[in-house]
């Protein structure tokens, strides 16, 4: 489970797709008070900051209209609510290029 915190125009058809299902997760766990991967670190760090993941949302939809994808999955607005900004990382920015680097994958960083 893992939101980039690199910009969606750098990565892969892979990478960006499955980044929106994952954020998907991640809204409907912190929006429902759902219990699977609630503890996650990665789903941790998004609490109180459902603002900044959904304008993270927008900005994945943005590239994937861009590349020719329809998108059918809006996120409601009156949950995006708490801080516009994440602040907090799972992997600093470097560590995240490193890892999208050694995937190997079309992703351009």
């Amino acid at each position: 489970m893992r939101i980039w915190d690199i910009s969606p125009e750098k990565l892969c058809r892979n990478h960006l797709l499955g980044e929106h299902r994952e954020l998907h997760a991640i809204w409907s766990i912190l929006i429902h008070n759902k219990k699977g991967y609630a503890h996650h670190p990665e789903t941790v760090r998004w609490k109180g900051k459902q603002k900044a993941l959904y304008l993270r949302h927008e900005h994945l939809v943005k590239e994937m209209v861009r590349r020719g994808y329809r998108h059918h999955s809006p996120l409601e607005i009156s949950f995006a609510t708490g801080q516009d900004q994440q602040d907090v990382f799972v992997d600093s920015h470097e560590e995240q290029v490193c890892l999208l680097r050694q995937k190997k994958c079309r992703c351009t960083v």
